[in-house]
């Protein structure tokens, strides 16, 4: 197939990475976010160049938090151009306006999953870059965190499992209208905490992929002005009592002025080392767990359930790094919320503790208590 006239290096590199991570497989439905800002306008015409090779329906989703008073008038701007390219476009406005930046991501990804269970999008792609994922690792470092915050904003990750027969539900009274407003009351825990649901269906996964994380954000806005596309500003990405606004305008280019002009890319770069290792040492982790665990009944993998019991001595064999991954896992499973720092630790101690020691109340009630040769952790 001949390259279209607007083939640039950016559609070249978005399709060599699609061929080599297959994190998008062809002719499948994509549901596209789309803010009006340079990223998602630069990730939504990509694709659409990109469509004729891929076989994909794109569809896209926008997001109005309500949070300007030019937000409708956004939203309006967004609808315009998925009219032009004649895809399907959905709206989902916040019914309370969120009260900070991870209020609103968090209704973010609930309102495109909500989109994408009721329209059957299994795919949900964001347009965040390298710049992004740049910000995002200084952001968690700032804050004190270890290499999985640090190497935040994968290439994919699933957000929920449903059964097919909440797409009839979902659906409601929207009828047939593809830029009808869905109203949902599907919900979903905190998402970025814990993005699996409980509802388990592994046919009918949703992921959501960012396949731009190579890509830098002055290259897309080269991109959208030699596309002629109408960018629309976003005033509160110039408003610095938000921690990542700062970051962007003032941290980042001071890096880049005093030390290293390809600050963004090297720290993206840092990032996706860092993955690598995170993934490894989750799985590693994950199997000393199954092994140290004392397991209920015949059970296979072990089901976290109190009581849990746990063999120190198949522990104590383990890297520290591996230790203190296992145990949060384990408390992953058992705590009513995300554990801190504090709380892996205090578990983690006990592996080298005294006989008969023990920790003070987990959030929940739970205690853990030393039993020669074992961890015992029960309300």
């Amino acid at each position: 197939m001949a390259e279209p006239s607007n083939w640039t290096h950016l559609h070249a590199q978005l399709h060599r990475t699609l061929l080599h991570r297959q994190i998008l497989p062809s002719n499948q439905r994509l549901l596209v976010a789309v803010s009006g800002g340079q990223d998602s306008l630069c990730s939504i015409k990509l694709l659409l160049d990109l469509q004729p090779k891929w076989g994909w329906n794109l569809a896209i989703a926008h997001c109005d938090h309500r949070w300007r008073s030019d937000s409708e008038a956004n939203a309006n701007h967004v609808e315009n151009l998925a009219e032009n390219w004649g895809i399907s476009y959905y709206l989902q406005t916040a019914s309370h306006i969120p009260k900070t930046e991870a209020a609103a991501r968090k209704w973010r990804y609930q309102a495109l999953t909500e989109i994408a269970i009721a329209r059957n999008y299994p795919y949900i792609v964001t347009g965040h870059t390298a710049s992004d994922r740049a910000e995002t690792l200084l952001y968690n470092l700032i804050r004190g965190s270890g290499a999985d915050g640090l190497s935040a904003l994968t290439w994919t990750r699933p957000l929920a499992d449903f059964r097919l027969p909440i797409l009839d539900f979902r659906l409601g009274n929207s009828g047939e209208n593809p830029n009808s407003q869905i109203s949902a009351d599907f919900r979903l825990e905190d998402m970025d905490e814990n993005p699996q649901s409980k509802i388990q269906n592994p046919k009918s996964k949703i992921h959501l992929v960012r396949p731009l994380l190579e890509i830098t954000r002055s290259q897309t806005g080269q991109f959208c002005q030699e596309q002629k596309l109408p960018i629309w500003e976003d005033s509160t990405n110039q408003d610095f009592k938000y921690a990542r606004n700062r970051i962007r305008s003032q941290l980042l280019p001071y890096l880049e002025t005093h030390f290293n002009p390809k600050a963004s890319t090297a720290l993206a770069q840092t990032a996706e080392l860092l993955r690598a290792d995170v993934e490894y040492l989750e799985l590693a982790a994950s199997d000393l767990l199954q092994r140290a665990i004392s397991p209920i009944a015949d059970s296979n993998p072990v089901k976290f359930q109190l009581p849990v019991k746990l063999n120190r001595p198949i522990l104590r064999e383990a890297a520290l790094a591996l230790q203190r991954r296992a145990m949060r896992q384990l408390l992953q499973q058992i705590l009513p919320s995300a554990p801190s720092f504090e709380s892996v630790e205090k578990l983690t101690s006990l592996i080298l503790a005294p006989n008969r020691s023990q920790t003070d109340p987990f959030p929940g009630g739970a205690i853990a208590r030393v039993e020669n040769p074992w961890i015992v952790i029960n309300i």
